[in-house]
């Protein structure tokens, strides 16, 4: 199947220098709809949707390839590749990020530098290591998804958002993971929150912004600095807002940091 009408892949903006954005779990590419505009005039955008969401053909979903992270991220790299794409500047959210990483390590001759919103290399706790959450609840999260996705959706969408102030937020979220497969949306679910990645984010020789919220029951501030320390060539900037999705939330916050990181030949990017 062609890569480009599998992953509905959308080429926009015009710049020497191109950002490819990796969505995170139940998200289209719209999740980035406040971040593009002020992006378009100076670089090339990439976006897709993981097959499964958004208008991906959830046809070419096949169960051994996404079984792990490492499958989705061989769509980012086949999409570079179908694209012709080098020295690209990642822009991940959530297990996007993790998704663009492991994408990166495989082949850092394509990345010049990863920006990475909200991630983590493991959610599960251990005696060593915070990452959010306890294995029985994640556990009793995935079981409750699968017996009432819908139901999920509306339960977790705004502890996801961590934004009561702004309940239209959840409410977009919400209607986000209902646009997804749900069988797809199970399993993606379980490879995203039980994966360890911890062992692989050493690997990683491209230079990398970490962009955490400072109040994230998904990706709490523990986590931002267990990063900081694993990856030789990072930079950790801690927003002073709530949620896990800041470019939903705080979007004129996270386009000022992203921007720091970017070259845009002296102008700003709005």
């Amino acid at each position: 199947m062609n890569v480009l009408r599998r992953n509905n892949v959308h080429v926009i903006g015009h710049g020497p220098q191109t950002l490819l954005f990796v969505n995170g779990f139940g998200c289209d590419q719209s999740i980035w709809r406040y971040l593009t505009p002020a992006f378009a005039e100076h670089f090339t955008l990439v976006l897709f949707d993981h097959v499964g969401a958004g208008l991906s053909v959830a046809a070419a979903y096949e169960p051994t390839k996404y079984a792990s992270l490492e499958g989705y991220a061989q769509d980012v790299l086949e999409i570079c590749d179908y694209l012709g794409l080098e020295q690209v500047y990642l822009v991940g959210h959530s297990v996007g990020a993790m998704i663009g990483t492991l994408a990166a390590i495989a082949e850092p001759e394509r990345f010049k530098k990863l920006l990475l919103l909200c991630p983590s290399p493991c959610y599960v706790n251990d005696t060593s290591y915070y990452g959010g959450f306890d294995r029985p609840d994640l556990e009793a999260m995935l079981a409750f998804m699968e017996t009432d996705y819908v139901g999920w959706a509306d339960t977790f969408a705004p502890f996801i958002m961590g934004t009561p102030d702004q309940p239209t937020l959840a409410a977009e979220l919400t209607h986000s993971f209902c646009q997804t497969n749900p069988a797809i949306a199970r399993q993606f679910a379980r490879v995203t929150f039980l994966s360890d990645n911890r062992q692989d984010v050493g690997q990683l020789r491209i230079p990398c912004l970490l962009v955490q919220c400072a109040e994230d029951l998904v990706a709490p501030p523990e986590v931002g600095e267990y990063l900081l320390a694993a990856i030789p060539d990072a930079t950790l900037v801690t927003l002073p807002i709530s949620g896990h999705c800041p470019q939903l939330s705080a979007p004129t916050e996270t386009l000022n940091v992203l921007e720091s990181y970017l070259p845009t030949n002296g102008s700003r990017l709005r």
